[in-house]
């Protein structure tokens, strides 16, 4: 369904020619993610010129397929992309459960999506990137951030509740405007900072009382915190305006970034776990889990994480920041909740409150900077 609506967006534009909306590199680059930013492990660094403008309208005429199309696909694509959260996370803790091989795993999951956007620009359907050495090299910081924010993200979903993984990672914003104010001397309004201290007070209150606690899952994701965080400051300090290619869409650049990130990690994750990988494999299969089943959740943990990131980035362009904040803030309570029911996860009274409290935080906080911080 994920294909066939991706397909859709490129093969069903009206017959008059939609207006097109080209990414532009100043909203690509840098953005907060919890001020309207596309929703993943790319929020801060892609965006595009559509950025906070409504849904477009329907052009005079349009086919009546595309006139549909046009209609449905804000919902279709919201729709995928928490469908495809959910099956991530739940794929992914499962072959994390199996193989205690969370550095092969995130390398598995970046080689997945280049299986997938390979064949698009190798027959057409999607124009392939033209970039220098110049422009890989403008990149590689960015790629190197991107990374730390899915390494650590995999590392803390492996040590311990995809719920607590997901609370912990609530309080990207504080560490963003942390960073801000000391790294780019950016400071927000009296009711931003406000709307941080429930993140802060949920985050704390649901890490206490949290029964899955570890401190190498607490520590992974504040880790996929810093890296998204600065990702995000960085590409705003050093690389805009710079040139970076050809042919860079949002989902393009996102492309590139996983190539750089993979070429990054290939020699990390050997190094790190190639001696383990065959023991720890032994040691799955002697424990009675099916061969079968452990390769099919490894790769539908890959198939899943490119493709939510894909969808996001085809459904946060078609609507205005607020929606996004609001998407944003049902997408993390929808899988923190299935992730529960998935795994049977045991919860306190108060844990639950303070991730109540934290993702309410966020939500004031994506709202706040809207309104006071354009």
């Amino acid at each position: 369904l994920g294909a066939v609506c991706v397909a859709a967006e490129a093969f069903v534009p009206s017959a008059s020619a939609l207006p097109s909306k080209q990414p532009t590199l100043m909203k690509r680059i840098g953005r907060n993610p919890a001020a309207g930013a596309p929703a993943g492990p790319l929020a801060p660094v892609l965006m595009t010129a559509s950025e906070g403008a409504a849904p477009e309208p329907a052009v005079a005429g349009e086919a009546p397929l595309a006139k549909l199309w046009q209609a449905a696909k804000v919902p279709v694509f919201i729709t995928l992309w928490y469908l495809f959260n959910i099956g991530y996370n739940i794929s992914n803790k499962k072959a994390l459960n199996a193989l205690d091989l969370p550095w092969t795993i995130a390398l598995i999951q970046l080689v997945g999506g280049l299986l997938y956007v390979f064949p698009l620009w190798l027959t057409g359907l999607r124009k392939a990137p033209k970039l220098s050495m110049d422009n890989v090299k403008t990149l590689t910081p960015v790629a190197s951030m991107h990374l730390g924010t899915h390494i650590g993200a995999v590392i803390s979903l492996g040590a311990g509740a995809v719920s607590f993984t997901h609370i912990v990672k609530a309080g990207e914003p504080v560490v963003s405007a942390l960073l801000s104010a000391v790294v780019l001397k950016k400071y927000f309004s009296l009711p931003t900072y406000l709307s941080l201290i429930p993140v802060v007070a949920g985050v704390g209150l649901a890490s206490a009382k949290e029964l899955s606690f570890t401190w190498l899952g607490f520590a992974a994701a504040m880790l996929s915190n810093v890296s998204s965080a600065c990702r995000g400051i960085y590409s705003k300090k050093t690389m805009t305006g710079k040139p970076l290619g050809e042919n860079l869409t949002a989902a393009n650049m996102y492309a590139v970034l996983t190539i750089i990130a993979t070429v990054i990690l290939t020699p990390l994750a050997l190094a790190i776990e190639g001696p383990r990988i065959g023991p720890v494999w032994e040691a799955a299969m002697a424990s009675g889990l099916s061969a079968q089943a452990v390769i099919k959740d490894v790769l539908m943990s890959a198939v899943y994480y490119y493709l939510y990131n894909e969808v996001a980035f085809l459904a946060l362009e078609q609507v205005n920041p607020v929606t996004h904040a609001v998407a944003n803030t049902i997408k993390r309570v929808v899988i923190i909740i299935a992730a529960i029911i998935a795994f049977g996860t045991p919860v306190t009274f108060l844990g639950s409150l303070g991730s109540g409290i934290a993702i309410f935080g966020v939500l004031l906080y994506s709202l706040a900077k809207q309104k006071f911080d354009k």
